[in-house]
């Protein structure tokens, strides 16, 4: 039997045992602290402390309970060669897409306004744009960013497409890496889905918050490295910033008296843009534990060199 360890924090990973644990009541799955977990040869993880993947000599896989995997490599000890697998999820993708609507009709819809003036007792009726007038740029265009940039625009938005290589995508113009300005360049919307690597950690700055049309909306949905705090502040401050809507952060959860909770125009989510059910995540985890033990190749590896 493969003894599994539990890497990282949060009760995403108790409940993930739980899920697994009823499908497959004689695993071994233990928690990093208890005993056996340096025998483990498949480790299951949720930022797993650095040095943890190092202390582990039997190891065979690394497996994500997310579909995001760069917090994995965040870990200087982690043997180069294992590979490293992440959760895939079509439910997950169509979270993400209701997630990112609500935030662009929140304010294509000017709710954030008619929010404010509710407080004071005002009557006033917001001019409405239409939809083929609101150029929205989607960054990242992996699974979730298609289906978002795809949705944008099946209800007219003017959408705009940015990753590592252009794509063909049907009535969306994209660009690829060296042509960020050019993408960036009158968007009123800006959507973050990027994976966190070297090169977009702090890519969400004032350089980039510049290049938008004034007033702008930012929506991030990707990691929280990839913002540069004061810059948004300092851009919400002045304006060029309408409102930005965060659901990822640094620090997670976001500590109670972190500024973010009381920054005028920012609206706060706790992580909840989309994940897959524990269920799902258990039976890929599985899955994969299956493939491991027949010497099959794995399902859902993540490429070392891009981080996703």
């Amino acid at each position: 039997m493969t003894p599994l360890v539990l890497l990282g924090s949060g009760n995403g990973l108790g409940r993930v045992r739980e899920a697994m644990l009823a499908r497959r009541p004689g695993l071994s799955i233990v928690r990093a602290d208890e005993d056996g977990a340096c025998q483990a040869q498949v480790a299951l993880c949720w930022n797993p402390l650095p040095g943890s993947l190092g202390a582990l000599p039997k190891l065979q896989m690394i497996h994500s309970i997310a579909a995001g995997a760069d917090q994995i490599f965040k870990d200087p000890s982690r043997p180069p060669g294992i590979p490293v697998c992440r959760i895939v999820d079509p439910d997950h993708r169509l979270g993400m897409v209701e997630y990112v609507l609500w935030g662009v009709l929140h304010y294509h819809r000017s709710f954030d306004q008619m929010l404010a003036r509710q407080a004071q007792a005002i009557w006033d009726r917001p001019a409405q744009r239409p939809a083929r007038d609101v150029r929205i740029g989607v960054m990242g265009l992996g699974e979730l960013g298609r289906e978002v940039a795809h949705r944008l625009a099946s209800l007219g938005f003017s959408t705009r497409g940015w990753a590592r290589r252009a794509q063909a995508l049907e009535g969306i113009e994209t660009f690829e890496y060296a042509r960020l300005d050019v993408f960036l360049d009158g968007l009123d919307m800006l959507v973050c889905l990027l994976p966190l690597t070297p090169q977009t950690a702090g890519i969400l700055s004032e350089k980039t918050f510049s290049r938008l049309n004034h007033g702008a909306v930012l929506i991030n949905c990707g990691r929280g490295e990839h913002l540069v705090r004061d810059d948004l502040v300092a851009a919400l401050r002045s304006g060029q910033l309408r409102g930005a809507l965060l659901d990822v952060f640094e620090a997670e959860p976001l500590p109670q008296d972190d500024s973010f909770w009381r920054t005028p125009y920012l609206i706060v989510t706790p992580h909840i843009a989309s994940s897959a059910s524990y269920e799902v995540i258990a039976e890929q985890i599985l899955h994969n534990l299956d493939r491991l033990h027949a010497g099959t190749e794995l399902a859902n590896q993540v490429n070392p060199e891009h981080g996703y």
